[in-house]
């Protein structure tokens, strides 16, 4: 089996819209594939319904955490998405994403950027706006060659000239609702160093001891020593090391499929998982 375990669609800021992505997840031979928008669940109904057969979706979202003044994403999986206490810190997230980009376009206004708000919500659409959408705007303007080039400290990066925080939630209260929820809790590229400071190893072994259940150890953002030293660290800490690509279409230049999740690993996330249960496809429309 092939399972990529973290994808973003139009419902935040990948580029395929569901329906896309998970066709395209059949076509680039995965076997799951985990739908995990920023802070939201939006696009699982549009996912569901053109689910390919032979595919199967797992639901899931990626939710923005802080620890310490460190942003940190936690991966939560097969959650309730009406599970009201849950819902309502996604919600907070989200209505916080607006005002937080229009501080970022400002910031770079006062940087000689000749960036627009206009031009920010206009490559966002109808998706959650965020660093993605302004870093596109960027390449658009000629500032930066790459999406990944604006997320570095001169620009977009945790501590960068233009970064602007956010509502976000504590890591453990997000163990909890995801786990009250009955998800499951993956910790995100947690040594992603080119996107900023990380949490130390130590916060990992609390989090672990407080519910956490995994941490995604092959991942773009870590280079194999990194990845061998992750794995380590789940099998010292009891966690679950899981794989995948973080797709974003065609805003990043990972591909489908390109680190995937054991198939044993997945199916300890399926098994202590209760709020949802993966949804294996029957052949959704294709066009």
């Amino acid at each position: 089996m092939r399972i990529d375990l973290h994808t973003h669609s139009t419902a935040s800021d990948g580029t395929d819209t569901p329906a896309e992505l998970v066709r395209n997840a059949a076509s680039a031979g995965l076997d799951v594939v985990a739908l995990t928008d920023h802070d939201t669940t939006r696009g699982h109904a549009e996912a569901r319904a053109a689910l390919p057969e032979g595919l199967t979706l797992v639901t899931g979202a990626e939710l923005s955490c802080r620890l310490d003044g460190t942003p940190l994403h936690m991966l939560a999986y097969l959650f309730d998405p009406e599970e009201p206490e849950l819902l309502r810190e996604r919600e907070l997230v989200r209505d916080d994403r607006v005002p937080r980009a229009r501080g970022m376009v400002g910031k770079l206004q006062e940087l000689g950027v000749p960036i627009t708000w206009e031009q920010v919500a206009r490559i966002a659409g109808d998706g959650s706006v965020g660093r993605p959408h302004i870093a596109e705007a960027l390449v658009e303007l000629g500032v930066v060659p790459t999406v990944s080039d604006a997320f570095t400290p001169e620009w977009l990066a945790n501590d960068g000239r233009a970064y602007v925080e956010k509502h976000e939630l504590d890591p453990f209260d997000a163990i909890r609702l995801v786990k009250a929820a009955g998800g499951v809790t993956v910790f995100a590229h947690p040594l992603a160093v080119k996107r900023g400071q990380c949490v130390p190893e130590a916060a990992i072994a609390e989090l672990a001891a407080a519910g956490l259940d995994g941490i995604e150890a092959d991942h773009m953002d870590h280079d194999p020593a990194t990845r061998a030293r992750l794995h380590g660290l789940a099998a010292d800490l009891g966690l679950l090391a899981t794989g995948s690509s973080d797709y974003h279409g065609s805003r990043k230049t990972c591909l489908l499929g390109e680190f995937t999740t054991d198939p044993e690993i997945y199916g300890e996330i399926t098994r202590r998982a209760t709020g949802a249960f993966p949804v294996p496809g029957a052949g959704g429309a294709r066009s």
